[in-house]
């Protein structure tokens, strides 16, 4: 989108922690696109930046910005704490696997006679990634 977007294009954006990965990313592209002429709507913080936007609007910015990158940073701290008490009461194993024990025997032995791993990888509906995982079992 970052790429296609044109100049008079609208940007609407349900709220500031959806567009940008932290308060630098998220000035550093509205200031980009406005600075390309494209307007960026944020509908839950009622925000539209258009380029030529007031002191105020830059600071609205800022720290909705900063308040949202710090409540996403209490969120995936709260998710971590959860996952870790979890993982002591023995209730969370991670995602389970893919490929039964018999299906790596015959991934491994595919292997090992020379198939080429994206065929294997496809046949067994896995990624080659995952593939290479199990490789490294």
């Amino acid at each position: 989108m970052l790429a296609y977007v044109r100049e008079g294009d609208t940007v609407v954006v349900h709220s500031l922690d959806r567009l940008g990965r932290n308060l630098d990313n998220l000035r550093r592209i509205v200031r980009d696109l406005t600075g390309r002429g494209v307007k960026v709507q944020f509908i839950k913080e009622n925000l539209i930046f258009s380029g030529d936007d007031a002191p105020m609007s830059t600071l609205l910015l800022s720290v909705m910005g900063a308040f949202a990158e710090f409540e996403r940073s209490i969120i995936r701290e709260r998710q971590r704490e959860g996952i870790e008490l979890a993982k002591r009461r023995g209730a969370y194993r991670g995602r389970k696997r893919s490929l039964s024990d018999s299906q790596l025997v015959e991934l491994k032995r595919r292997v090992t006679a020379g198939e080429k791993k994206t065929v294997i990888a496809r046949e067994l509906g896995i990624s080659r990634e995952t593939l290479y995982q199990y490789l490294r079992m």
